[in-house]
């Protein structure tokens, strides 16, 4: 894929108090790639629910082209790929984003569906900047994803 018409990807999911934050954390690094010498950096927010529950919001930013590829690549293994080609409009919004929901549960098993849990939202190259031109470089680039396949 030699351009990626994306400037950045960022991940989010939340901790709950219920869950393993190692667990969740790994189901976030399904989608992060392998640091040479030390693993992508997660941001770490703490946050508290509305009955005083403790809520850890994980999250990470991707920029490097390199980086943005091998999270594009992961997408490529969606086992609905198709109908995220199909409701590629309804995912792109009016500021260029594209966004997804990833199954978190998934995610911590290897597999990557769409769910609930993580949220995939990819800032979309568009000259001029608008929706019509996002969608066209975001199905291109997905495109391209699934002929490597």
């Amino acid at each position: 894929m030699p351009q990626i018409p994306l400037h950045y990807v960022d991940l989010r999911t939340f901790c709950y108090a219920t869950e393993d934050e190692k667990r969740v954390e790994e189901a976030l690094r399904t989608f992060l790639p392998d640091g040479d010498d030390e693993p992508f950096e997660i941001e770490r927010t703490e946050s508290e629910g509305h009955y005083g529950d403790r809520i850890l919001v994980l999250s990470a930013r991707v920029e490097n082209a390199d980086d943005l590829r091998h999270v594009l690549s992961r997408l490529a293994d969606l086992e609905r790929f198709d109908e995220l080609m199909d409701e590629l409009d309804e995912r792109v919004t009016e500021n260029t984003e594209l966004f997804l929901r990833l199954d978190k549960q998934a995610a911590f098993a290897g597999d990557v569906r769409l769910g609930q849990g993580i949220t995939f939202r990819g800032k979309v190259e568009a000259y001029p900047a608008k929706k019509e031109q996002a969608v066209e470089n975001a199905e291109t680039v997905l495109e391209r994803l699934r002929d490597r396949e």
